[in-house]
């Protein structure tokens, strides 16, 4: 038997701790905020009622059932998809770009076979290997859409013309040629009932696990577990010894309306002279739920300082190069596991999250307390 630290109440440290925990461990979970459930959490708006993704909304999809059953033996998930719509130059499109938002922007009534052949006519082909988002999307749809819906919001999203960011962002974004404006394609989508912070309780309600929150744990004063799972940065674990990892982070400003203000959940506004990049109405996440108020948040992005809330990591070349040191770093870490978004500074997705947790702390059972081989560190 093993007694192990796991850094973080998020989805990665929860899984982890479940994992651990249903194996006959003994699990500290220790979180330097307030409350659990990490990015994901969820809490009633005082004055509405209404359930509030406090740091934006989430909406939960996967393709994998191991993942969604999981889940589902820990919240009643209500089906839910995500229907984003845009302002932009006065009109409202719908996202992801299909067949309505061509035929609306150009002003049209094409067929999908047709809309492709017009897409593909205005698309740049002289353009072979994208190397930055402007280029993939140049290459993509052509210039009308990408000044339309993605220049302008990607720069205040990131901070930085699109011509600088790598054309891996938005090779992640659908181009679809029919009316599907479902924003994601997965089998299995939607949003627990009772929020997620629930949802990461009922994960963490063990005999097993203790849970200690405003606790913040640094790597020189750690002793006594033979194992540390931990989902902070990477670079704070190290004391930012090489440098700083570079986050966008967001800031939120709420706002109450009498009724329905926006009539859906998500509205992004891609033009660059309008500061933020999106309003979110929180009871719309919630259509099994009725309010007379609404409860609203505009969004800001900006690029993350010490002290803020890291969202999501830039992942520019001199973070790469940065992340190759810290890696090596890791590798010397004998009895520490990096995991999650912050610890293995990459973008994921709820259900990824979950999937390399559950993955993770496999291994690491299997292997009888010894660091996981399958290492999610990869600064490529």
């Amino acid at each position: 038997m093993k007694k192990c630290l796991v850094v973080g109440a998020g989805l990665s440290g929860a899984v982890i701790a479940r994992q651990l925990a249903d194996a006959g461990q003994f699990i500290t979970v220790a979180d330097s905020r307030a409350h659990i459930a990490g990015n994901c959490h969820t809490a009633r708006d005082a004055d509405t009622g209404i359930m509030v993704h406090t740091y934006g909304p989430h909406i939960f999809h996967t393709d994998d059932r191991e993942v969604w059953n999981y889940v589902n033996a820990f919240a009643t998930f209500m089906p839910y998809q995500n229907r984003v719509k845009t302002t932009t130059r006065g009109a409202v499109y719908a996202l992801p770009v299909n067949l309505h938002t061509i035929n609306q922007l150009f002003n049209t009534a094409l067929r999908p076979d047709e809309a492709r052949a017009f897409i593909a006519a205005k698309a740049d082909i002289t353009i072979t290997d994208p190397q930055s988002f402007e280029e993939q999307a140049l290459q993509m749809v052509g210039r009308e859409i990408y000044e339309a819906f993605f220049k302008g919001y990607t720069n205040k999203q990131w901070g930085c013309p699109p011509s600088a960011l790598p054309a891996a962002i938005l090779k992640r974004l659908p181009l679809r040629f029919s009316y599907d404006d479902n924003y994601f394609c997965q089998q299995f989508q939607g949003i627990p009932k009772d929020g997620y912070t629930a949802m990461v309780a009922r994960i963490l309600d063990h005999p097993r696990i203790a849970v200690r929150l405003n606790t913040h744990v640094r790597r020189d004063e750690i002793k006594g577990y033979d194992h540390i799972f931990y989902s902070g940065p990477i670079d704070a674990w190290f004391g930012y010894t090489l440098g700083r990892l570079t986050y966008r982070t967001l800031e939120f400003e709420r706002f109450y309306h009498d009724g329905d203000y926006q009539g859906c959940a998500v509205m992004n506004y891609a033009d660059l002279e309008i500061p933020y990049t999106r309003i979110t109405e929180h009871k719309h996440f919630a259509p099994w739920e009725q309010h007379a108020r609404s409860v609203l948040y505009r969004e800001f992005s900006r690029a993350c300082g010490p002290g803020d809330i890291p969202f999501y990591p830039t992942r520019q070349s001199r973070d790469k190069d940065l992340l190759h040191s810290y890696a090596a770093l890791a590798a010397q870490e004998t009895h520490v596991t990096f995991i999650g978004r912050l610890g293995t500074y990459r973008y994921l997705d709820m259900d990824q999250t979950i999937r390399e947790a559950l993955d993770c702390s496999r291994a690491w059972l299997k292997g009888a307390g010894q660091r996981p081989t399958a290492f999610h560190l990869d600064p490529a």
